[in-house]
């Protein structure tokens, strides 16, 4: 099942396991069940420490297996192929459930084995998502680390009635004990605090009584990382509040124009910038998202938690998040055929007609995408002319069972109540009205700035976009920002990282020309009683 060269780096990793691994196996004589059993066959070789067994009957997803401490309660389980995104799932199952341990605060081990009650999750991947494997690796880690957690991963492209019955859509997408719990990309302390509410208030609580930062940055993607990074070189207090650590880039497949990074994917970009901060001494708050900014001589930000911070500077490098076409229909049907992850849920409409919105480079890179998945892609675009750069619109044109319909304006996304079966549009030269019977419309029209917050507190462009100097200086003093949200021309990774740089150099020179209040006020006081 596993290439010679697979098969030596997995035995390398599994060195690290220090306790016997059973796998229990559930197969049947189906050529998925044969592959799972070659894959087995080829993780048992790895080590010497890891044993198969095949059992009958008890679980009723067939092809599956569990992996287990000998004796002990079945942990996670995979029903289906782990291969693709998913085999890094499988290789972290393995070591953690053989003792080793995983890299997470102590103080989140301890929240998970403290939870309480019965969790069943079962959460639906394709491997070609570049999103799933978080949140099965979240996921199986709780259930390795509590008795009374349960999990199972299951190939949507294997297990298709379920599929069908449970009227999914999108990938990842998680149940809870039989319910519908999420879709979408959802990190471990994001699962952990929906379900300990309590864990949510203890933890504002706890940042509320923080003592106030040098610098406060508020984002966790590229700007927000390298903002860190800066900041804490210089030897001053530094924290970062993120509502998700990587921002946009988690949700960004391929990248190869990072330079001196010929190429890597989004999730592991963003957990290199994760770990690049947390080398430095930053304060990294994660999950808190901001609601308001309060200027003074000590800057407060509030937070939708409840929590507050204050801090002598603030970099605000909040990114930026799809923009929606806001026509009927497109919330109704989010996740029940209305998609923005071509990569993550595009499996799932395998053999369907799909319509993608918008034709600058994403959405033609989403259509050529999709082609090779979907019966037919029907690409609309507002504009009489693609935005594609020629040579995509070249490659476009090449394929079969493709239609662009150009100068339209997309007015309802259709549906039965249950999942989406067409999109409607205005022909904008003639004003005619058409539909297009269809099963899933992925958008693809570009990014909004997340700036809401802002309102009325700052400079803001007339796109949202907060104004900055060449300093990243904003109109607030010892207010910066960086990146994605802010005027700066061309979203790029790299561009934000380094504006994130700049405004933490800037923030710096702030506050070294700022005196600190309570030494200014001890400097009059001295100058008066002269």
């Amino acid at each position: 099942m596993l290439d010679a060269a697979l098969k030596t780096q997995l035995a390398s990793y599994l060195e690290r396991i220090s306790q016997p691994i059973e796998i229990t196996a559930q197969l049947d004589d189906s050529q998925a069940s044969r592959e799972m059993r070659a894959l087995l066959q080829d993780v048992a070789e790895a080590s010497s420490r890891i044993t198969v067994r095949e059992s009958e009957g008890g679980v009723h997803r067939t092809p599956s297996f569990a992996i287990h401490r000998p004796g002990e309660h079945p942990g996670p389980r995979f029903a289906g192929l782990p291969m693709g995104h998913e085999f890094t799932s499988l290789v972290l199952a393995l070591l953690q459930v053989g003792g080793y341990p995983p890299k997470v605060e102590p103080a989140v081990l301890e929240q998970i084995r403290a939870l309480e009650g019965e969790f069943e999750f079962e959460v639906y991947v394709s491997l070609t998502c570049h999103n799933c494997p978080d949140v099965v690796q979240a996921l199986n880690l709780m259930a390795i680390q509590n008795p009374r957690i349960k999990t199972t991963m299951i190939e949507g492209s294997l297990f298709q009635d379920e599929i069908q019955a449970r009227q999914i859509m999108g990938v990842p997408t998680v149940f809870l004990n039989g319910t519908m719990f999420g879709s979408g990309r959802m990190s471990l302390e994001e699962i952990i605090a929906r379900i300990d509410t309590s864990g949510a208030e203890r933890e504002a609580k706890k940042i509320s009584a923080k003592d106030p930062f040098d610098v406060l940055i508020v984002g966790g993607g590229p700007a927000g990382a390298a903002a860190a990074v800066y900041a804490a070189r210089k030897g001053i207090r530094t924290g970062i509040a993120s509502e998700r650590f990587g921002g946009q880039v988690l949700d960004t497949l391929g990248i190869e124009n990072f330079i001196s990074i010929k190429e890597t994917e989004g999730p592991r970009f963003a957990l290199a910038l994760e770990d690049h901060v947390r080398h430095y001494d930053v304060d990294i708050m994660n999950l808190q998202r901001a609601k308001a900014l309060v200027p003074g001589d000590l800057i407060e930000v509030q937070l939708e938690s409840g929590a507050s911070l204050q801090a002598r500077s603030v970099i605000l490098s909040t990114g930026a998040r799809w923009r929606a076409i806001n026509v009927p229909g497109e919330q109704e049907y989010k996740n029940k055929g209305v998609a923005y992850c071509p990569h993550c849920d595009g499996p799932l409409f395998k053999g369907k007609r799909v319509a993608v919105i918008g034709g600058g480079n994403s959405g033609v890179e989403a259509a050529i995408d999709l082609a090779g998945v979907v019966a037919h892609v029907t690409l609309i675009e507002f504009d009489t002319q693609l935005r594609a750069d020629a040579v995509l619109q070249r490659k476009l044109q090449s394929l079969p069972h493709v239609t662009v319909i150009r100068h339209a304006q997309t007015t309802a996304i259709i549906g039965d109540g249950q999942r989406v079966n067409g999109l409607a549009y205005t022909d904008r030269a003639t004003g005619e009205r058409h539909t297009v019977p269809l099963e899933g419309v992925f958008v693809q029209i570009g990014l909004v700035p997340n700036t809401d917050w802002l309102q009325g507190t700052l400079a803001l462009s007339p796109h949202g976009e907060i104004v900055v100097d060449a300093r990243g200086q904003t109109s607030i003093p010892g207010v910066f920002a960086a990146g994605d949200a802010t005027t700066v021309p061309f979203k790029q990774i790299i561009i934000a990282a380094g504006d994130g740089a700049k405004a933490a150099l800037s923030a710096f020179d702030h506050l070294i020309r700022t005196p600190l209040r309570e030494a200014q006020a001890e400097r009059e006081r001295e100058a008066v009683a002269a």
